[in-house]
């Protein structure tokens, strides 16, 4: 039984630990450095999208997947029914559901609402390093997704 892997209050902290990891994840790219959430992985972690079968391994290569997202992206993602299992004192899965927001050419203040650009699920797969609970796999599946739209260039002002 998952209570007898280790005590209670234990496998709560090691729950919330791995959930920390997942909003972690999606506030570093909405509203940190997006490049930085390499540091959430293990040195060899691997993010994977079936979907074209894109697959990017360890931090260097994290790093620089992630940093890539054009400088005027907006995103925002919202995450939810977050699911951890503890597995041992080492090894924990999760399944979190996302929404996600998301247009190129932002140029500030506030734009229209819009439909979300993709809804899906991560599976998760964490190991608790030097006492710290990281990624070691990240899967992505979205079966509702869309291109990124594009915003339009903002007009200049009329100069006469």
């Amino acid at each position: 039984m998952e209570n007898e892997i280790m005590p209670p209050v234990e496998r709560m902290l090691a729950e919330r630990a791995c959930e920390r990891v997942i909003v972690e994840f999606i506030h570093r790219l909405d509203l940190g450095e997006p490049g930085s959430v390499a540091e959430l992985f293990t040195p060899d972690g691997f993010w994977y999208w079936p979907h074209g079968d894109r697959r990017v391994e360890g931090r260097e290569a994290l790093r620089r997947y992630f940093a890539s997202r054009p400088a005027d992206r907006l995103s925002r993602r919202l995450m939810t029914n977050i699911l951890v299992t503890v597995e041992s004192e080492t090894t924990a899965r999760a399944v979190s559901y996302l929404t996600t927001y998301r247009v190129d050419g932002y140029a500030g203040g506030m734009i229209e609402p819009r439909l979300p650009a993709n809804v899906g699920h991560y599976e998760d797969i964490f190991r608790r390093t030097e006492g710290s609970w990281l990624l070691a796999g990240r899967t992505v599946f979205l079966p509702f997704g869309a291109d990124t739209e594009r915003l339009p260039d903002p007009v200049a002002p009329d100069a006469s």
